[in-house]
């Protein structure tokens, strides 16, 4: 695929997943039962229809926005520039070896979690899939390069993975297949960061533990 068709790809699949989002926000409906009273959510607390919807929306908008990111990071990284040959040398010179498996593990794993966060699908476990990548990139690109993101330091990757793992304990809401499928109930809360934590930064380490393989530094000339 030529870069001319991956950005034409990458624009049409923004304006649609930003139009079935819209979509879904303005026809949800929180009113449950006899409308005239209010809306037990989650284990009981009870709360207006109208601060339930904004909650809902607001957590829409927190997995869309940490999804589409991602998503991006694996689609770039797999079809434009130096797609996926390109990446795995890149991957290949910071120690990820063989850089080739782990670029295409990395765009796949990226595009992967992204999809599952905006349909806010076994949210909990996305979440840990994108703290995995952020322990990963902390570790293998920026840890050294101190805060500042604008010197290439850890300050995106901790806010992404914080971001993350906020999802994850609030679970989906109700604008989410997790809903639909009545599951966002049971993994939200203390399990929703347990599961997000302990995947997240279990894969992450064990990947490292495993597969970094940092050059030598290079002589003093």
């Amino acid at each position: 695929m030529s870069k001319g068709t991956a950005d034409i790809v990458i624009r049409v699949l923004t304006g649609l997943t930003v139009l079935g989002l819209v979509l879904a926000a303005v026809l949800h409906d929180p009113w449950s039962g006899d409308v005239a009273v209010w809306f037990v959510y989650g284990d009981g607390a009870s709360v207006e229809p109208d601060t339930a919807r904004a909650f809902d929306i607001a957590l829409m908008i927190l997995r869309a926005g940490l999804g589409m990111m991602i998503f991006v990071h694996g689609y770039n990284k797999a079809f434009r520039g130096g797609k996926l040959a390109g990446t795995g040398r890149w991957f290949q010179s910071m120690g990820m070896r063989p850089g080739k498996v782990h670029a295409t593990l990395a765009a796949g794993t990226e595009m992967g979690v992204g999809v599952l966060l905006v349909l806010g699908l076994i949210t909990q476990v996305a979440a840990a899939g994108l703290i995995a990548l952020m322990v990963v990139a902390f570790w293998t690109v920026h840890r050294d390069k101190g805060f500042m993101i604008t010197g290439e330091g850890w300050e995106y990757v901790a806010l992404i993975a914080v971001m993350s793992l906020v999802s994850a304990i609030l679970g989906p809401g109700r604008i989410s297949l997790d809903a639909e499928l009545e599951i966002a109930h049971r993994l939200d809360g203390w399990t929703g960061m347990w599961i997000a934590l302990l995947l997240g930064v279990g894969a992450g380490a064990a990947q490292l533990l495993l597969f970094f393989r940092p050059p030598p530094p290079e002589p003093d000339s």
